[in-house]
């Protein structure tokens, strides 16, 4: 269905549109973007808007130099000869579209490259034309053999020619007007006196304007002057030939249509992508059921816009009411044509826009008479109105401005409120404005319809043109005419005449907007406030993640330190333990060694997170278990899961149900040899956790010590588990000479997660 001239003429879509034409490249893209009209297919709306798309984020289309070429095309095919000029224009034309579509080709895989299937391949041409014409369309002397032969021919009979009139021109030098050989009508003559000429053999080819001279052909190049007339003749015989030849071609060439129809739907999308990013548009959203949200919407024609949210959904009709000059009728345009550029295919003002897809736009703006038609202003509003009412669905926009003026205001505000019930009705969706009271109490209590007014300062009684939905406004009629310097006279019967319920009404909104502003105020502050609340936040945050950062970075330097001294401990243990094997070394060395193996157990890193919760009980240790009453020894520990011995029975206790029972210090052994300091050897080992290659190590390395020590038994803490580590330890105490026996714990003492190693001594 097309829409509406007149009411793409009132919403001023013509401007839009010659913004467009403007940014074209080809007169077929001018002419495209001018007749540019809004589409009721959602399908096709939103192919285009992707095509758009692509243009501004995938494929940049440059469109100069090609030109529309229908005209030449045309005349081709009425067997009409072309120039020279016409048809490189034409070569040039196709061959700037051929470029573009392996452009599109190349970078494109969006829409644009189903749009480029249409650039035809016009090769065949381009190449015989440029082949055969120069820069200026003149025809090459290799356009042809003939040609070639025929110019290899005229320019040696020219210099033949002149060199023989040189040589007459001294014979003939009394009857000359002038000592120099020219060319009339194609063939070398001498000027001759005309008082002379009868003196002379020759053919009087031409004379001069003024009669004085007659250009003479001596007789002597005469049968030269033929046969360059005759070569000549030849020579533009043979160029027609080729120009009609390649004109013949252009005219057999179907793909030429198609081409510069594709050139001008790319050259609109080209402008359409232009015109968002000049204009700073984005894309809109298609919705359904009637529903309109926009957000930070502003008028695309107008300088610096204010920009306003626009919703229709449940709010089917808005009513705009307040002062002129505030911006209604530019609300209402500024809607209208979002709803008219997106079913263009067009980007949108606004900072996003979810649209319907609408049949069509009904239009009431702007004070119209017609003198022929005999139609007041008012009577032209009723016309428009007759066809709003008529067609209003659904699936269209209304939009009315000044909605019951030009006539009387309690009838214009019946037939208003008339018109407005019968649009809610009708189910229709849009904007309305009006300077009539009633209508504002009217949308008070009217369901569908709601009151809205356009922010205006009442100190300076200037608009501030942004949109205020669920407030009426003022029309501030006083306040502006006093403002004016109207007689206060005048105005203080005015105000009496105005009525107590108008007046009432005006200070109640007065008072609205007071409060209004007021919240806004507050709601400012609020804002602000969480801004800072925010922003504090933020840096907050960015301190503890540099503080975690460097935490990190120090815990990371010192276990790598750690790391090292560990390592070095572990040689320097390694170098003792063979110098451990001489029998006179080893009491000093095994007690070097001991306290080595010490000092790197404390500067073996520990990892940062594996932190102890409570006290650190083990497997062994002694723990009180309050909810029996007893204590007993813990068995096996499984996370936080623990299975403590108590007298004959086995319980399982949470970690955070018992507490540890510290053990009686118990005096050091007396040193085993003389004279050395007194021994600090561990019994206990601990393995589990470990590979098995390092618990092998780590065994084989503690049951060296012990003997060297005289120490004996030795406790070995593998664990449970699969019984894969404590088969393998055993495998190799079976193999070492330093063991005398060994055998598993008493169950009170870890049971198979322990094994007690008797070492020799």
């Amino acid at each position: 269905m097309a829409f509406d001239s007149r009411a793409l003429s009132a919403l001023d879509f013509p401007r839009i549109t010659a913004a467009l034409a403007d940014r074209a490249s080809t007169t077929l893209g001018r002419e495209r973007a001018l007749a540019l009209r809004p589409s009721d297919d959602a399908y096709r709306i939103a192919q285009e808007l992707d095509e758009v798309e692509d243009a501004l984020f995938g494929v940049s289309l440059s469109l100069g130099g090609i030109h529309d070429i229908r005209e030449l095309h045309a005349r081709a095919g009425e067997g009409r000869v072309l120039s020279g000029q016409d048809l490189l224009n034409a070569a040039y034309s196709l061959d700037g579209a051929m470029t573009v579509k392996r452009a599109i080709e190349a970078n494109s895989r969006g829409p644009l490259r189903d749009v480029g299937q249409g650039l035809g391949d016009h090769s065949e041409l381009v190449r015989r034309v440029l082949q055969s014409l120069d820069r200026e369309g003149q025809v090459r002397d290799d356009a042809s053999p003939r040609l070639r032969d025929l110019r290899k021919r005229i320019e040696p009979l020219r210099g033949r020619i002149r060199d023989k009139l040189t040589q007459t021109l001294e014979q003939w030098s009394e009857v000359l007007q002038e000592h120099l050989v020219t060319i009339r009508r194609d063939r070398y003559v001498l000027p001759v006196l005309a008082s002379r000429v009868g003196s002379v053999q020759g053919i009087i080819v031409d004379a001069s304007a003024t009669g004085q001279t007659y250009f003479v052909e001596p007789a002597a190049v005469t049968q030269l002057n033929n046969e360059l007339t005759r070569l000549i003749l030849d020579e533009e015989a043979e160029v027609r030939r080729i120009l009609t030849e390649l004109s013949a071609l252009l005219a057999q060439d179907s793909a030429v249509p198609m081409t510069l129809s594709t050139i001008g739907e790319l050259d609109l999308i080209a402008s359409k992508a232009k015109l968002a990013r000049d204009w700073r548009l984005n894309r809109p959203e298609a919705l359904a059921d009637g529903l309109y949200d926009l957000r930070g919407a502003r008028h695309p024609l107008i300088e610096n816009p204010v920009a306003n949210d626009i919703n229709l959904g449940e709010t089917k009709l808005l009513l705009i009411t307040g002062p002129n000059m505030g911006g209604k009728t530019a609300t209402l345009k500024t809607l209208g044509l979002a709803v008219l550029m997106h079913q263009c295919g067009l980007y949108v003002a606004a900072d996003s826009a979810r649209l319907p897809v609408v049949r069509d736009v009904l239009v009431d703006i702007g004070d119209e008479q017609s003198i022929e038609a005999s139609l007041s202003t008012f009577a032209s509003h009723l016309k428009h109105l007759r066809y709003v009412l008529r067609h209003a669905a659904p699936d269209t926009l209304v939009l009315v401005d000044e909605l019951g003026s030009g006539t009387d205001p309690d009838e214009g505000a019946a037939l208003a409120q008339a018109l407005i019930e019968t649009l809610l009705q009708q189910d229709a969706r849009g904007i309305i404005t009006s300077h009539l009271s009633p209508l504002k109490l009217f949308a008070l209590e009217t369901p569908g319809l709601k009151n809205a007014s356009m922010g205006f300062e009442v100190t300076t009684l200037a608009p501030t043109y942004h949109l205020q939905v669920g407030q009426p406004g003022r029309s501030y009629a006083l306040a502006i005419a006093n403002r004016m310097g109207l007689p206060r006279d005048v105005l203080a019967r005015a105000g009496e005449l105005l009525g107590p319920e108008a007046g009432l009404m005006e200070r109640m909104l007065g008072e609205l907007e007071r409060e209004r502003r007021e919240l806004g105020e507050q709601l400012e502050t609020a804002a602000a406030a969480r801004r800072d609340a925010e922003a504090e936040l933020g840096r907050v945050r960015h301190e503890r993640e540099t503080l975690e950062s460097r935490r990190n970075e120090m815990m990371a330097e010192a276990a790598q330190k750690a790391e090292s001294l560990y390592a070095d401990a572990v040689e320097r243990v390694r170098t003792l333990r063979a110098r451990a094997q001489e029998e006179s070394a080893r009491p000093r060395v095994m007690q070097e060694l001991r306290e080595l193996r010490v000092q790197a157990q404390k500067a073996r890193p520990v990892p940062p997170k594996r932190e102890e919760r409570g006290d650190p009980i083990r497997v062994g240790n002694k723990v009180d278990v309050p909810a029996y009453g007893a204590q007993g020894q813990v068995l096996e520990m499984r996370g936080d899961d623990l299975v403590v011995q108590l007298g004959l029975m086995k319980v399982g206790v949470k970690r955070r149900d018992v507490r540890l029972v510290p053990e009686a210090k118990v005096k050091a052994p007396k040193p085993s040899f003389v004279g050395s300091a007194p021994s600090r050897f561990d019994n206990e080992l601990q393995l589990r956790g470990l590979s098995v290659e390092a618990a092998v190590e780590e065994l084989r390395a503690a049951i060296a010590e012990a003997r060297a020590l005289k120490e004996s038994p030795l406790r070995v803490v593998h664990g449970k588990g699969m019984g894969v580590l404590r088969r393998t330890l055993r495998d190799y105490l079976k193999t070492d000479k330093n063991v005398e026996s060994f055998h598993d714990a008493e169950a009170n003492q870890g049971g198979h997660g322990v094994t007690i190693v008797n070492v020799k001594r």
